[in-house]
């Protein structure tokens, strides 16, 4: 007799493997907005006086959410991995490649500033190709390629490769 499968057995997530990119890349994107030391200072300024008002919290809240978008191209990232999870590839990839698509343009507009006031990119580069938002971007954009329709035949063929090899060795382990 078979054993009961767990609630996540039944549950059939699909896409797990974009789902944990996606959950990954935020991570990183938020790790990375979270170190910067400007949003203690924003914090102090603008959210510590008004934590008596409710409706003004949230929209000052609304507005630092907004004016660090490395941190709202996160929050999209992982809403795409949701959708991921629930078998809506088409608008999970529309939130995954929103979100990256904001976080890259929020490092365009740096770049532009540091190459016109160093001279070189390389100032804002060096520092970006070792922070942890420069991996969230690679694992979200990752994220976005598996679950292309190119990325989804790529893994179906690498599983059926698998399944054959496993199979291969189970047969050749019962023949010796």
């Amino acid at each position: 007799m078979a054993a009961d499968l767990t609630w996540w057995e039944r549950r059939k997530a699909k896409n797990q493997d974009a789902v944990a990119l996606c959950v990954l890349s935020s991570a990183f994107l938020l790790a990375g907005e979270l170190v910067v030391p400007v949003l203690q200072q924003v914090y102090a300024a603008y959210i510590e006086p008004v934590l008596g008002d409710p409706l003004l919290l949230l929209f000052r809240a609304l507005l630092v959410v907004f004016a660090f978008t490395t941190s709202l191209g996160a929050i999209l990232v992982n809403l795409g991995g949701f959708y991921f999870l629930r078998g809506k590839v088409p608008r999970g990839r529309l939130f995954v490649g929103l979100g990256v698509g904001l976080t890259s343009l929020s490092l365009a507009n740096k770049l532009s500033y540091y190459t016109l006031v160093y001279g070189t990119p390389l100032a804002f580069l060096v520092p970006l190709a070792t922070s942890l938002t420069g991996v969230g971007i690679i694992v979200g954009f990752a994220a976005h390629i598996i679950m292309g329709r190119y990325g989804q035949s790529v893994r179906n063929r690498l599983a059926a490769r698998l399944r054959a090899w496993r199979e291969a060795r189970r047969q050749g382990a019962r023949g010796n």
